[in-house]
């Protein structure tokens, strides 16, 4: 598994957006700065994802996501890749017994399989909307957490990488 955080909130950036031929369209822009954290692993090769909404980005949040992680595959051995967050290797991370942990190279999030999942959600999810409270924002990442969840093909389609094809059949 791959995993990855990001962070979505109340500010927004407007993004380009379908309008009748010679008429503008009204995008809002907000600049309230709250935001929430979404803990996510994705297994490219099955389309399994799990994810966390947590309210910050910390080693006992970092521990919280594992530990539900393991919860969700008891009977597995899992592999997960990560970048080189500090609350990632801190000496207070609890890591399951069923995880391994695997750094990836250092300033490389285009290895990273998971990022592709925050602009999926940031553009279907999020594009152009304004959020009157923080509860709207963590509603619309429930929902597109729940729906990326429940559909394996649409996740390994955002996350299949032909290197890591690749690698697994030189590997079997």
């Amino acid at each position: 598994m791959f995993q990855d955080e990001a962070r979505f909130g109340r500010i927004n950036e407007p993004t380009s957006c379908w309008a009748p031929r010679g008429s503008r369209p009204w995008v809002t822009l907000q600049l309230v700065r709250e935001y929430t954290y979404v803990f996510a692993a994705v297994s490219p090769l099955d389309g399994e994802l799990d994810s966390l909404i947590l309210p910050a980005v910390t080693t006992e949040a970092m521990s919280l996501f594992l530990l539900e992680v393991s919860a969700r595959h008891p009977d597995e051995l899992i592999l997960m890749f990560l970048d080189r967050a500090g609350w990632h290797r801190a000496k207070r991370l609890e890591i399951p017994s069923n995880i391994r942990l695997l750094a990836l190279p250092p300033y490389s999030p285009q290895l990273n399989p998971a990022e592709h999942l925050w602009d999926e959600i940031r553009e279907k999810w999020f594009g152009n909307r304004v959020f009157n409270t923080m509860e709207g924002v963590e509603d619309t990442l429930m929902d597109a957490l729940v729906i990326l969840e429940h559909d394996p093909q649409r996740v390994r389609q955002l996350s299949r990488f032909p290197w890591i094809i690749s690698s697994v059949k030189i590997a079997n």
